[in-house]
């Protein structure tokens, strides 16, 4: 009987090995395309831009704004020279912000005053948005 279990088991393991034992299948390669290079014109070389010349100061610079309160619509200024008082015309000019107005509330210490002079620090009621660091010019 062990002999007939051998048989049974040496024929197994070669019908294995002659399923499992698979040549692989010679391909032939297809040649590449190789793309025509095509020679294009040089491209003209550009000329540096140059940035606009800023535009002269409106008028006499006169302050700084120091800082802004928003939900009043109020800028801080520290008034380096000159004076300035209730009806002349300032232009406010920074980074983004650039207009002009007429002054017509003028606080100190949240007392209304009717003119402020150098190095003092004043609250001014402004149409729009001031920002920190903007330059305030006296028109006129």
């Amino acid at each position: 009987m062990a002999t007939k279990k051998k048989a049974k088991k040496a024929k197994s393991k070669v019908k294995r090995k002659k399923l499992t034992a698979k040549r692989p299948v010679a391909r032939k390669k297809k040649p590449l395309k190789v793309a025509k290079k095509v020679s294009k014109p040089a491209p003209k070389p550009k000329k540096p831009a140059t940035p606009p010349a800023p535009p002269p100061p409106p008028g006499e610079r006169v302050g700084v704004v120091t800082h802004y309160y928003g939900h009043l619509s109020v800028a801080i200024i520290k008034l380096e020279a000159g004076s300035l008082r209730i009806g002349d015309t300032v232009h406010i000019r920074g980074h983004t912000s650039d207009f002009s107005q007429r002054v017509e509330s003028l606080q100190v210490e949240h007392a209304q005053v009717e003119e402020v002079g150098p190095n003092d620090d004043f609250g001014l009621k402004v149409r729009e948005h001031a920002r920190e660091h903007d330059v305030v010019y006296k028109v006129g």
